[in-house]
């Protein structure tokens, strides 16, 4: 099912009580200090508009990766600009990615990651409440992808109280 424009972005599981499923996804949640499940099922399915291109490129190629990688330059180019796949992935590493591939490019886990949090929900709470830029521009979308040239161009906002080295919620070390 294609998703369109007034439909929502993601597709919620087909089974809702499957006791492992839901422990992992509290597990992805708590680790990338996620606010809802729908956050989570928002990246599974941008994956699976991932994978689902990768196949549809194979298919029309018949099964020729190489073909299928020139048909696909661009595809695999924003890929590789958004730090999903590395330089020498190939369109079949497309089909072998994990959701936490997708989850690691979220600004929230970069944010965190640069060690400008503590923790993953504060991260969260830094970029919505308007603490972090990238470059010259301020985001409050903690969900937003940062592209692998836009990373080190993450910081506190020169005008945030948090720009302070010595405010307490910085984290320990953070220069």
């Amino acid at each position: 099912m294609a998703l369109g424009s007034n439909t929502k972005g993601y597709e919620t599981p087909n089974h809702p009580f499957q006791g492992e499923r839901i422990a992992e996804e509290s597990n992805l949640i708590g680790r990338y200090g996620l606010a809802n499940k729908e956050e989570l099922w928002r990246a599974q399915s941008e994956l699976r508009g991932f994978r689902r291109e990768a196949r549809r490129l194979l298919g029309d190629a018949q099964g020729d990766a190489d073909e299928a990688e020139r048909e696909g330059e661009a595809f695999l180019d924003r890929l590789r600009r958004l730090g999903i796949l590395s330089e020498t992935d190939s369109i079949d590493d497309v089909l072998s990615l994990e959701v936490t591939d997708v989850l690691e490019r979220r600004l929230q886990t970069v944010v965190y990651r640069e060690g400008l949090a503590n923790t993953p929900k504060q991260a969260r709470q830094f970029v919505s409440h308007g603490h972090i830029v990238v470059g010259d521009s301020r985001v409050t979308a903690p969900s937003r992808k940062v592209a692998i040239a836009e990373e080190e161009l993450v910081a506190f906002d020169e005008t945030s109280s948090l720009a302070d080295e010595l405010h307490p919620e910085r984290a320990e070390g953070q220069e």
